[in-house]
């Protein structure tokens, strides 16, 4: 069937695509040969496809980063104690944790081009029964409707953001991920100037921005389904790369460092408003663009990190990423207002560093089962991120939110496992 030009945006020509190729299995090619890397880096990035995919994620991120934004705001209206703010959190990011591996390794089998257009359909419901809900299992629906979206959203746009690198594939990961990460940011910069005076219903306004990500994703949509690859032999493995037992050490390694990470950027991003106004009565919108701070040198980390993976390897940025914020989260818990909101820039900064080289170096150890590991890291970072959150709830509801800090300073000592994972073929890196 032939496809047409998707007009005002026009990402693909027109390409004849057989309806086989679209219940074929989806492969991404193996360009960790140096030949095929090479032919690969001649072709370059598809800038507007990234660029696309990129503000896909800034829009799902920012919509997703609403939820723990609005928690003051929810704990106020409905008396709800930190662990049913934890469960809220492991309601949205559980329902993404368990059903991301499922959604990437059903893509992995049988493409489906317009799912994540489908998938921002739930997110969009989400939001709208959030800013009406008036009961805590509502409250928690809701956030599973979001987490579902999410879910959908993110393996697929993984393959399409590495289908989109031209071999560069930490620094189209850093470009996903920065648009993401800035998603996250904006939450609570938008809580603080239009939920906060406006209300719980404010949050309505923000389905708009779901209709804009469904617009964008379904063009998007249109490049991707030509792409789609009936290639159903597996290509040759680098003489050089890891055989399957250390494979598995690795990815074992690869997810006690993202679970070192998310652990602690859940932490910060669920509670860090709630310890601003405990220890220095600050107000709720100051402590929400002090939280703001931390995402955005999230998100700045995130991007930079990626491309010093793809120069230098990936391993040696994973030690320095997690290792090296070590030192400032210990200090994080005995420091003032103004060393605080430094300090967690720092913090920000290199530990976020590490979440495309985590990314990228499990999709490199098993790049035949690609939508599979990217839904497996992305959802057990949601997951970490959920379940920690109700602990460390639960945990701050008796010992107090200092404590929980002091605890989770410790976390990035995890990091020494890194010397545990295998060196890379430099095409692969």
């Amino acid at each position: 069937m032939a496809l047409p030009n998707p007009g005002f945006w026009p990402l693909n020509k027109p390409v004849i695509v057989s309806e086989e190729a679209l219940v074929a299995p989806v492969l991404v090619p193996d360009l960790t040969t140096p030949a095929a890397a090479k032919a690969a880096a001649a072709t370059g990035p598809a800038y507007v496809v990234l660029v696309g995919i990129s503000l896909s994620h800034f829009l799902n991120d920012t919509m997703q980063s609403l939820i723990a934004s609005v928690y003051p705001i929810l704990k106020d209206n409905y008396a709800l104690d930190f662990a049913q703010i934890g469960m809220i959190t492991l309601a949205f990011q559980f329902t993404a944790s368990l059903l991301q591996p499922v959604i990437g390794h059903f893509t992995d089998r049988k493409a489906q081009p317009f799912s994540l257009a489908i998938g921002m359909g739930f997110t969009f419901f989400g939001l709208l029964l959030l800013s009406v809900a008036q009961q805590y299992p509502v409250i928690l629906i809701a956030a599973a409707l979001v987490g579902l979206g999410s879910a959908v959203f993110h393996p697929e746009s993984a393959r399409i953001a590495r289908l989109a690198s031209g071999g560069r594939y930490g620094f189209a990961q850093s470009v996903f991920q920065l648009g993401g990460s800035f998603g996250t940011s904006m939450g609570p910069l938008l809580a603080a100037l239009i939920v906060v005076p406006f209300g719980q219903p404010s949050i309505a306004w923000f389905s708009s921005i779901a209709f804009l990500a469904i617009i964008i994703l379904w063009r998007i949509g249109l490049w991707y389904r030509p792409q789609i690859t009936t290639k159903k032999t597996l290509p040759p493995s680098h003489p050089d790369a890891p055989n399957s037992r250390r494979v598995k050490v690795a990815l074992v390694v690869l997810v006690a460092l993202l679970f070192s990470k998310q652990l602690y950027v859940s932490s910060l991003s669920s509670y860090y408003i709630f310890y601003l106004i405990e220890k220095f009565q600050v107000s709720t919108q100051a402590a929400q663009l002090y939280l703001f701070l931390f995402l955005a040198a999230n998100a700045a980390g995130a991007f930079f990190g990626g491309s010093l993976g793809d120069r230098f390897g990936r391993k040696y940025v994973l030690w320095f990423s997690i290792l090296g914020a070590l030192p400032f989260t210990l200090a994080l818990p005995y420091a003032g207002l103004f060393a605080s909101a430094v300090l967690t820039v720092i913090i920000g900064l290199i530990i976020s560093s590490a979440t495309s080289s985590i990314i990228v170096f499990a999709q490199e150890l098993v790049p035949h089962r690609f939508g599979m590991i990217s839904g497996v890291f992305f959802g057990f970072a949601f997951g970490i991120g959920g379940v920690g959150a109700a602990v460390l709830g639960r945990v701050a509801d008796h010992t107090g939110l200092e404590f929980v800090y002091q605890v989770c300073a410790f976390l990035p000592a995890i990091g020494l496992l890194a010397v545990f994972l295998p060196k890379m073929p430099k095409a692969a890196r």
